[in-house]
């Protein structure tokens, strides 16, 4: 009985995550959930409780019931070419032209205009494993333009004379600034004079195909 309530709860999730063009990270980040919660809900391996259960309602815009019912979801928001933005994917960088210059982009995903923060927003790839578990190689990774970040904070950088964006955490103690992976197998980058690197954009947000 309780893995049948598992499996209709993760239908639901799903079914208003992709109808709405959320992942886990949009809804761990909107609801103050813990990424590997929401994860284990979407795969059906736990259930909310009451209090969680509420956040994810009110994120959804549904009642309660139509998270653990049988029946489809209600009021969901349409998807339509009216609220959907076309969001680019940075591909490599050449240095000196601007991140969002034509020769840079690689393609486009779609995103829907009141989910998006404010701001100028890009998706970069994720490439290789230094940001796993917490951002999957192959990932697109939403990134809003600001040249700084809070401490502790995902960002993505230019490095190597600017010609090469990577996504690290941002660690800043006094006047050292180091970029930090979430695998320790890498070291973290300390930026100096001769290493130097500069914030394109805070990371707000990951989308993958499965």
């Amino acid at each position: 009985m309780i893995d049948d309530i598992k499996a209709i709860f993760s239908k639901n999730l799903n079914v208003l995550m992709n109808r709405m063009g959320a992942n886990v990270s949009d809804v761990s980040e909107k609801t103050g959930i813990p990424y590997s919660t929401v994860n284990d809900w979407k795969n059906g391996k736990k259930m909310p409780r009451g209090g969680n259960l509420q956040k994810l309602a009110d994120y959804f815009h549904v009642n309660l019931s139509d998270l653990t019912s049988e029946s489809s979801p209600t009021n969901i928001i349409p998807v339509t070419p009216d609220n959907m933005v076309r969001i680019p994917i940075i591909g490599t960088i050449a240095c000196g032209d601007p991140i969002l210059a034509d020769e840079n982009i690689i393609g486009y995903r779609y995103h829907l205009r009141d989910r998006l923060p404010k701001g100028q927003t890009f998706y970069l790839t994720a490439k290789g494993d230094s940001m796993e578990p917490k951002i999957p190689n192959g990932s697109d990774v939403l990134i809003r333009l600001q040249n700084d970040v809070e401490d502790g904070e995902i960002a993505a950088v230019l490095v190597n004379g600017d010609t090469e964006a990577t996504l690290k955490r941002v660690k800043k103690q006094g006047s050292i600034v180091m970029l930090v992976a979430e695998n320790n197998a890498y070291a973290p980058y300390i930026v100096t004079k001769e290493n130097p690197a500069r914030i394109l954009g805070k990371a707000v947000g990951v989308s993958f195909d499965l």
